[in-house]
């Protein structure tokens, strides 16, 4: 299954719009809480260089997109309800918002740099909220999710591997495997926590809160995208989270949805995470429009050197899902495949990918009767280990089979 990066957050800090714009999927766009009730589930892009121009070719492009030596290569996005205090206990949408949020393999927490609107999603004046607040209450409010899921019936399974000795994981990651939650995550999770894995009968309450938020903090690793970042108070509202210790990214989604219309009605040129756009049809628009475009350029660009849209994406899957692009050929000298296209498709896959394992990814029939793979770079042969570097342009030698 391809990596899922879901959109969290309070209510009415711009997650629809963050979404409507990656995505450019219509929903329900309101200055009011809770406009999102279920789940809005669309295809974004990352951006990464192409190795066209490094290749000297033109490349003829099938699952993904180049535009001007640019790679968008699909992803999987999701915009989830808006959160509030209580949510781990049913309160507001907070069963279907965490159940979604279950699904995800890395998070966005959308908040409102500007802190314009309150705990509760009400829009406020700006500057009176906390948007650090925010992102603690996701945060609470997931590992209480967790906690209650991991505590229910605890004794049981703990007894049973401290009576067996073996490893608590052995015995809960069933039980936590429909939240994405991995044995690695578990052990992972214990470390961080310094708790013995062999004695989890001994755990108590205070020790299973904290290996409850090390398993999020393992199997859902976040990034915040600081929104509304041009409104006032945003600047210092930014240090302030980035001082608490998250990775933070500015973000105008209003300004990139703005741009992407634009672009998509043929006005402007700009391509999401440009540091820059090209008014092309001055003469189509009228003066609040050029107004409202020359002032995302003085307010946005000219202070974050673009909406930051695309930054957060990309940091999502390439820093914390530690993803890398790989291109596939049938021909390593004419980097085509087997209909003659150059260079028509690209992989997202995890760093450590092995070039059998990227035969899989390719087709399950290419892992089961791989030979060996070829770096169309240096022409070298690759054994089945080799462990593939991003941007790798790689020939899968198969077995003919019948």
């Amino acid at each position: 299954m391809p990596p899922l990066v879901g959109l969290v957050g309070k209510a009415n800090v711009g997650k629809s719009t963050f979404f409507a714009a990656a995505t450019l999927k219509p929903v329900e766009i309101a200055n009011f809480p809770f406009t999102t009730i279920k789940a809005n589930r669309g295809v974004g892009y990352l951006r990464t260089p192409c190795v066209c121009k490094e290749l000297n070719v033109k490349d003829q492009p099938n699952n993904s997109a180049c535009v001007d030596g640019v790679r968008l290569v699909p992803i999987d996005l999701i915009d989830t309800p808006g959160l509030i205090r209580g949510a781990h206990e049913g309160k507001g949408l907070g069963n279907q918002f965490l159940d979604e949020v279950r699904r995800a393999d890395a998070l966005i927490v959308v908040c409102d740099a500007a802190g314009s609107t309150d705990e509760g999603g009400v829009s406020c004046a700006p500057g009176t909220h906390d948007p650090l607040d925010d992102i603690k209450l996701f945060e609470e409010e997931f590992d209480a999710w967790i906690n209650a899921i991991v505590s229910k019936d605890w004794e049981r399974p703990a007894r049973t591997a401290e009576m067996k000795h073996e490893e608590i994981w052995k015995h809960i990651d069933e039980k936590l495997s429909g939240l994405g939650i991995t044995r690695n995550h578990i052990q992972t999770a214990c470390e961080k926590a310094k708790l013995n894995p062999f004695k989890g009968a001994q755990w108590t309450r205070e020790d299973r809160a904290r290996f409850s938020t090390e398993l999020r903090k393992a199997s859902k690793p976040l990034i915040v995208a600081a929104n509304k970042a041009d409104k006032d108070f945003a600047a210092e509202n930014i240090e302030k989270i980035r001082a608490a210790g998250y990775k933070v990214v500015p973000t105008c989604a209003e300004a990139e949805l703005a741009l992407r219309r634009a672009a998509e009605a043929g006005l402007i040129k700009y391509t999401p995470g440009d540091e820059d756009f090209t008014i092309l049809h001055p003469e189509k628009l009228n003066p609040n429009q050029l107004k409202a475009l020359e002032s995302i350029r003085e307010k946005v660009f000219k202070r974050y050197g673009g909406t930051g849209m695309q930054n957060a994406i990309n940091e999502a899957f390439f820093r914390l899902l530690d993803m890398i692009v790989v291109f596939p050929v049938e021909d390593a000298d004419k980097l085509t495949d087997g209909k003659g296209r150059v260079l028509p498709d690209c992989f997202l896959v995890p760093y450590g990918t092995t070039a059998r394992g990227f035969a899989g990814v390719v087709h399950t029939d290419l892992a089961k009767s791989f030979l060996f793979a070829v770096d169309a770079r240096t022409k070298r042969r690759l054994g089945e280990a080799q462990v593939l570097k991003d941007k790798d342009v790689i020939q899968i030698v198969a077995a003919k089979t019948r």
